[in-house]
């Protein structure tokens, strides 16, 4: 059963960066028929695609956070992060990782981590 976990601080000051890790467990981190996203929900408000990484080569950004946004993976730790640089309290969200596989889309997901950005 793969399965996804998220973790990092929940607690974030205005200005500084966000990073979350997103360990990845029970199935295979490097098969090609996967990449690797970061969504988030603010509160309220509907779910938002911040970025992916692909199983091998270089990672996509919403083009709305893409100057603020970094994703990496660690393939040695079946692990990849964000980070996201000068937040705001708007970027204050559940933020969930999830696995996309290219026959059934976004299949499995982390349970969501909530961090809120204080001013």
């Amino acid at each position: 059963q793969v399965q996804l976990r998220e973790s990092g601080p929940g607690l974030v000051k205005a200005s500084q960066t966000l990073s979350l890790t997103c360990t990845v467990s029970g199935g295979s981190f490097t098969t090609n028929y996967y990449s690797w996203s970061w969504i988030r929900q603010p509160p309220g408000k509907g779910l938002e695609w911040i970025g992916y990484i692909p199983s091998s080569g270089s990672p996509y950004y919403s083009p709305s956070l893409q100057n603020r946004t970094s994703i990496s993976r660690d393939t040695s730790k079946n692990q990849f992060t964000l980070q996201l640089t000068s937040v705001t309290p708007e970027d204050t969200a559940i933020y969930y990782c999830a696995r996309y596989f290219v026959a059934y889309g976004l299949d499995y997901w982390g349970e969501g981590t909530l961090v809120t950005v204080s001013s």
